[in-house]
């Protein structure tokens, strides 16, 4: 991809977790080995069910952690080699939005105040200049420029998710990490947010990292889709192709579950059993197959790798293709 952003090979992050007095510590294996590419003006959406990996795969991606190994690219600079200079010119480019639109921003600050502390942390403009800055990026996302002297407080849910975003876009970031932006939101203005986030898309030609497990979400603004199960993608696809013809068992499963109005888009839905496994002590073989219906002996031992079904379609199922 010619004018990639963002490029992630191999991404892995482990924690050593405590299991006891005097006990040697085990190993939660949060993210093993993900891999993508992400143009600008692009959307990538990261589904799966709570503890998937999908928080720490943004953690990863902001910096905010380090990986275990792995590499990350930004703009053809590798992340995890950078020194301090480096990193912190990078961590520029790279911006999130949280999902609780209540705690992320500081109740004793102006609106104002919190959207100019980028520019006072990595630029020398004048405060003057910042304010102005400020109060335009406010008019750009919806709100009037005379909100910045307003605390937080003073604003409805999508109108704070509104200021996030003024926020995240303040130093012309070339990705943002959105988690779960807008899962905290009424239904109504979810709608008016990522009608705002796609507008902003087609203005800046930001690229978005959309971390969701709302799939009627991710249908409306996704470009490409990476579905994760267990710190592993299991299926990665262009949108059109995912939701039309998902291949693997578990990414059925999720779309079963989504609700539709079109009748003819409904599919008999697939009920999961059991629980997702700790990462702790991960199933052997697939780490699906123990609530898989298509599972086999073979899916106990051996893990299936991501292989290319055509199209920029991925998935890892060993039955791909007797399942159809």
């Amino acid at each position: 991809m010619s004018d990639t952003v963002l490029e992630a090979r191999a991404l892995a992050k482990h924690y050593p977790v405590s299991t006891g007095f005097l006990k040697p510590k085990a190993l939660a294996r949060a993210l093993d080995g993900v891999s993508f590419a992400l143009g600008a003006g692009k959307t990538l959406a990261v589904v799966g069910e709570s503890g998937c990996g999908k928080s720490t795969l943004a953690r990863q991606l902001t910096m905010i952690e380090p990986p275990t190994s792995g590499a990350l690219l930004l703009d053809g600079a590798d992340v995890t080699q950078a020194d301090a200079h480096l990193k912190k010119r990078l961590r520029q480019q790279v911006q999130m939005v949280f999902q609780n639109p209540f705690a992320s921003l500081n109740p004793r600050k102006k609106i104002g105040h919190a959207l100019e502390e980028p520019l006072v942390i990595n630029t020398s403009l004048g405060a003057l200049e910042r304010a102005e800055r400020a109060r335009a990026m406010l008019a750009r996302v919806g709100l009037r420029p005379e909100h910045a002297a307003r605390y937080p407080h003073m604003f409805s849910g999508g109108q704070r998710q509104r200021v996030a975003i003024a926020r995240a876009l303040m130093l012309a970031p070339k990705v943002v990490v959105l988690d779960e932006p807008v899962s905290a939101l009424d239904v109504s203005i979810q709608a008016q947010v990522l009608n705002l986030l796609m507008d902003l898309q087609d203005q800046t030609q930001v690229a978005y990292v959309f971390i969701s497990h709302n799939l009627a979400v991710v249908e409306l603004i996704a470009d490409e889709v990476l579905v994760m199960y267990l710190g592993k993608v299991v299926e990665q696809a262009p949108k059109q192709a995912l939701f039309a013809a998902p291949r693997h068992p578990y990414t059925r499963a999720l779309l079963t579950s989504t609700p539709r109005i079109d009748v003819q888009a409904r599919q008999t839905r697939q009920v999961l059993t059991g629980e997702l496994p700790s990462p702790l002590n991960p199933p052997s073989g697939c780490a699906f197959h123990k609530r898989c219906p298509f599972a086999v002996a073979r899916c106990a031992v051996e893990v299936p790798r991501l292989e290319s079904l055509g199209g920029r379609q991925l998935v890892a199922c060993h039955r791909v293709h007797e399942i159809g």
